[in-house]
Formats: C-alpha cells, sequence, structure tokens
C-alpha cells in the first residue's frame, strides 16, 4: 500500500474509505507555506454517519467482550504503522513542522509502539475483581466489580503532537472496548486520516470500530461533544476550548476527560548547577517552537544568579536558530500556521509593552521569507503577574522570573491557573522533594528526569484539565464499573 497520498485522503466511516461531501480542503507545509496536498472536507452528515456506525458497532457487536481479539487488532495496527515508519515520519514532519529527529521519538515511532502496552493491558487487566461476602440486612452475599467499556468515544486531537495524542486516545479506548470517532484538528489531518487508511486496508478492525473525521469546520466538533449517541469525549486542546466541550455535552451528561493548557515553571534551587538547568531550559521550549503544552515556559532562579542565568539561557537559545525541519540538525521548525505565528508575535509585542526585556530572538529569522518561523525569544524583566508569565502562548518564548528562596519559587510556580508540568533543578534530595511536593501540578521532573512513558499516568491540576491520559488511569477513563450481587 502506497502510503503518501497523491492528490486527498479520505475519511474512515463504517470500515470504507470514502470523500467528504464537503469536499476537500488544504495541507499546507508550514514550513514553506505551500500546499502539499488535500484533505477530505466532512460535513455534519458525514459525522452523524461516523457516529451512527460506532453506536452500532459498539451495540451490535461482540468487541467491547472479546479481549483478545482487540488486543489482536491494536498489534497489527501497531505493526502497520511502524512498517510504514518511513512514510510517516516524513509526512509528519512536512504536515506538523516537527523536526525530523523527535519523529523517531515523541512525533511517531514512539507512540506507535505504544499501542502495543494498550494491547497487553486489554489481556491483562483484571476485569472482575472478587469483593468477597457481605451481609448486608443480614442476609449473606458474593459481591465482584465488573469492569465494562464505556461505549462510543468522541476523541478531538489539536496539531502540535498529533500522532501521539491520536494513539493516546485510540490506543487506551481500543483496548477498553469502545468505539471511536477520532476528529483531528484541520492543521493537521493526515496525521489521522492516514492512520485510517492502515486501519481500513491492513488490520482486521470491524467497521464501525474506528471512524476518522477530517474537516476545516470547527463547529464539526461541537456537535460530536453534543451527540447523545457518544458516550464520552476525549479533548486536547486550550483551556478555553475545552470549557466550550464541557458545555457542549452537559445536555446528555456525558463524561468528558480534558488535557488542557500550561505554563510549567522551570525552577532552579540556589545548589542547582545553573549553566546546565538554564541551557536545558532553554533547550525545551525551543524544541517543535515550544508548541507542547506540557513544556516548561516560566524559569524561575534565584535572584542572586540572575545575571548569570540571562546569560547561561540566551546562549544556548542563540544556538538554536528557527530552521527547516527536515534538517537532521534543525530543533526549533515552524510555527503550525499563520495564525498561530500571529498570536505569538503578539505575545512578544505585548511583553514589552509590560516592560520586559527581549534578551535574545523576538522575532522572524533572517532569510526566512517563507515558512512560519519565530526565533527562540527570551524575556526578562517581568513578574509572575504579566500576562505574558499568566498565559499560554504556544511558541518558543520562555519568560525568566527571579525567586528568593524554595518556599517562593513554590509560591511562583503554583500562582498560575494551570498545573500540568514542572521540573526542578538541585542537589539536596529534601529540598528537591519539598518542591515535588508543594508544586500543584500533574507531572514533575527532577534533574533533566522525563516522565514520559506509555505506563505514566499523564494530565494537570485546576485548569489544566480533568481526568488521567495513557497509564492504567487513562484507560480506566473509558471504563464504567458495575457491582454485581448474588447469594452466598
Amino acid at each position: 500500500m502506497a502510503l503518501r497520498p497523491e492528490h486527498s485522503s479520505d475519511l474512515l466511516i463504517d470500515g470504507k474509505l470514502v470523500p467528504g461531501s464537503g469536499g476537500t480542503f488544504d495541507v499546507v507545509n508550514p514550513a514553506t507555506e505551500e500546499v502539499i496536498g488535500q484533505a477530505a472536507d466532512a460535513t455534519s452528515a458525514d459525522l452523524d454517519a461516523a457516529i451512527g456506525a460506532a453506536r452500532r458497532a459498539f451495540d451490535t457487536t461482540d468487541w467491547a467482550r472479546d479481549h483478545a481479539f482487540r488486543a489482536k487488532c491494536l498489534r497489527q495496527l501497531r505493526d502497520a504503522l511502524l512498517a510504514h515508519a518511513d512514510e510517516f515520519k516524513e509526512l509528519t514532519t512536512a504536515e506538523v513542522g516537527a523536526p525530523a529527529f523527535l519523529t523517531g521519538g515523541p512525533h511517531f515511532a514512539g507512540p506507535a509502539e505504544d499501542l502495543g502496552w494498550f494491547a497487553d493491558l486489554a489481556e491483562s487487566f483484571e476485569w472482575t475483581r472478587d469483593l468477597g461476602k457481605a451481609k448486608p440486612m443480614g442476609i449473606p452475599n458474593q459481591r465482584e466489580l465488573r469492569y465494562e467499556a464505556v461505549g462510543v468515544v468522541g476523541a478531538i486531537t489539536p496539531w502540535n503532537f498529533p500522532h501521539q495524542i491520536n494513539f493516546a486516545k485510540i490506543g487506551p479506548a481500543l483496548a477498553a472496548g469502545c468505539t471511536v470517532v477520532l476528529k483531528p484538528a484541520p492543521d493537521t489531518p493526515w496525521a489521522a486520516a492516514l492512520v485510517g487508511k492502515v486501519i481500513a486496508e491492513e488490520t482486521d478492525f470491524p467497521p464501525g470500530v474506528v471512524n476518522v473525521i477530517t474537516s476545516s469546520d470547527h463547529a464539526i466538533g461541537a456537535q460530536l461533544s453534543a451527540d447523545p449517541r457518544v458516550d464520552i469525549i476525549s479533548f486536547t486542546g486550550s483551556t478555553v476550548t475545552g470549557k466550550k466541550v464541557m458545555e457542549a455535552s452537559v445536555d446528555s451528561l456525558k463524561k468528558v476527560f480534558l488535557e488542557l493548557g500550561g505554563k510549567s515553571a522551570f525552577i532552579v534551587l540556589d545548589d542547582a548547577d545553573l549553566g546546565g538547568a538554564c541551557s536545558m531550559a532553554g533547550f525545551a521550549v525551543a524544541t517543535h517552537a515550544g508548541q507542547g503544552c506540557a513544556i516548561t515556559t516560566r524559569l524561575l532562579v534565584p535572584r542572586e544568579k540572575l545575571d548569570e542565568a540571562i546569560k547561561a539561557t540566551a546562549d544556548t537559545m542563540k544556538g538554536l536558530a528557527a530552521d527547516d525541519p527536515s534538517k537532521p540538525g534543525t530543533i526549533c521548525g515552524p510555527l503550525i500556521s499563520a495564525k498561530q505565528r500571529e498570536r505569538v508575535e503578539g505575545y512578544i509585542k505585548l511583553a514589552v509593552e509590560e516592560g520586559g526585556t527581549i534578551e535574545c530572538g523576538g522575532g522572524r529569522p533572517a532569510g526566512k521569507d517563507k515558512g512560519f518561523f519565530v526565533e527562540p525569544t527570551l524575556i526578562s524583566g517581568l513578574d509572575n503577574s504579566s500576562r505574558v508569565a499568566q498565559e499560554e502562548i504556544f511558541g518558543p518564548v520562555l519568560v525568566i522570573i527571579p525567586h528568593d528562596g524554595d518556599d517562593d519559587a513554590i509560591r511562583i510556580a503554583n500562582d498560575s491557573p494551570y498545573g500540568l508540568s514542572g521540573m526542578v533543578y538541585g542537589t539536596d534530595e529534601d529540598r528537591i522533594n519539598h518542591v515535588v511536593n508543594s508544586v500543584r501540578t500533574g507531572t514533575m521532573g527532577v534533574n533533566g528526569g522525563i516522565w514520559y512513558a506509555a505506563d505514566v499516568p499523564f494530565g494537570g491540576f485546576k485548569q489544566s484539565g480533568i481526568g488521567r491520559e495513557m497509564g492504567v488511569a487513562g484507560f480506566e477513563e473509558y471504563l464504567e464499573s458495575k457491582a454485581v450481587a448474588k447469594p452466598a
């Protein structure tokens, strides 16, 4: 099977690859601004058909009860995706603007491998748990707890790490026995549509179990959220949009999983290797042009070492020029679109208006007449109350803020509507643990530690979301429990 779409990709509805009723829309390479193909443009009617197919597949087949078959299908998908790895990596760089080095990890290969972990979990999970005997109202009873799939999943995914997020939703949902309607962002439709092609042509997934709807119409997501035939919405995106998803889901009182925004803090303690820590912070925010919800975008450093920290961070960021993502050495590629570039540039302008100083970057790279590039940018001179320190920018922009000791750093880190991730650098184990235990965030790295893996739950506190993705906890988001009792 040739994976590359020569003209346009298709929708996957009820096991068939079909064109969109709305025609097609352009797929644009963010590094060149060139149209590289088209994606099927689904209408409300297409989405309605996909939801109906997912509902029938869940209600009228044994998919939800055949754990071994689900595991087999997921392993088929993993193997088929990895067999097309070179094609997927090339297309991901072209469509997403992902630096080539990341496609061997979180931008494709890693998440594809993770499907196997969820396949294993479908077989090893304790679907029935003995609760022992009890005598309610004096009557001996034997009790057990059974776990069942929630039902139809509406999975709404963003453009920044599309493969990772698509697979983090469909993997556990399918392993749990759910059926899925996957609706990717209009900016990166191929990342989902071509997975749909692999499912249709190279796996044994029954018709309707997985449906993929690409569309230029953002209202399609609201329709998916509101449809009473959908049992759970799994959404990743901005906090503003997440609130709208919750509103649309209210009438049917469906379950809602939300993985939302972040403004995570990178805390450097006064006993840390300052140069190493600041270099890591600068590298992290430049990676994939800062387009990651868990990227640390506030750098908190000891006040007495502020000047040294600014220099160390700026020196690193100056060496990470925004460039062609297909080049092997590129760390900072383009932003996804002209709209996103304007947003990031607007925040950089706002930083100056708020009294900040641009220590490096601050504009478009020289010689880049095409492509949605912004230089890695370091901003100093602002406190944590500034908008640039409080709001999610989603670009290669880092704000450096001084702190006056461990507790002050914790205070600043927690002074945010978000609580998604974080990092702390230091040498004293007790002080490090005090920070880790005090920062209100869903994930935390220590001295460069990487928490991401298939078995690690990911999600946030406060306005960074509801629920967890990945791990057993993420798998259980797609389950309901049923208590059963019978006379003993």
